[in-house]
């Protein structure tokens, strides 16, 4: 399955070890991360030297390419959110990752569309096992 990872990169990167275990546990289970560089810590420095345009048009591809959309959403941040809405209009399955205790919008933890999953985690394996979840229902 290939899969379209989404975090926050300007918002703050305090959750990159959670997305780099996140995005190596789906490589190790045979799915294509397509946005596996947001795992690594040069993420934004890889990202940084390039036009906002050529960001634009990559990820939009990428999420129109993807087969479902999963997103550590626990830093908030505007880009993710516009791809979240993305996924979802374009029927896109799309699973959200909180660590427990913090505040996540209600834009989406109200959502109620089909195929949209929100699911909070105290531990990484918690997290693991939503993300298996989701990937086995589609």
């Amino acid at each position: 399955m290939d899969v379209y990872f989404s975090c926050s990169l300007t918002g703050g990167r305090g959750d990159q070890p959670v997305v780099a275990a996140l995005i190596a546990h789906l490589q190790m289970l045979g799915h294509r991360v397509l946005t596996e560089h947001l795992g690594a810590d040069t993420a934004m420095a890889a990202d940084g030297g390039l036009p906002p345009e050529t960001v634009f048009e990559r990820d939009t591809a990428w999420l129109r390419d993807s087969d479902a959309v999963i997103a550590e959403v626990s830093t908030p941040s505007h880009g993710v959110g516009f791809e979240l809405a993305y996924a979802l209009e374009r029927g896109k399955p799309v699973l959200c990752l909180a660590r427990e205790g913090v505040r996540v919008s209600k834009m989406l933890t109200g959502i109620r569309q089909t195929g949209f999953h929100f699911q909070t985690y105290r531990t990484v394996e918690e997290a693991l096992a939503h993300q298996e979840a989701f990937l086995a229902r589609y």
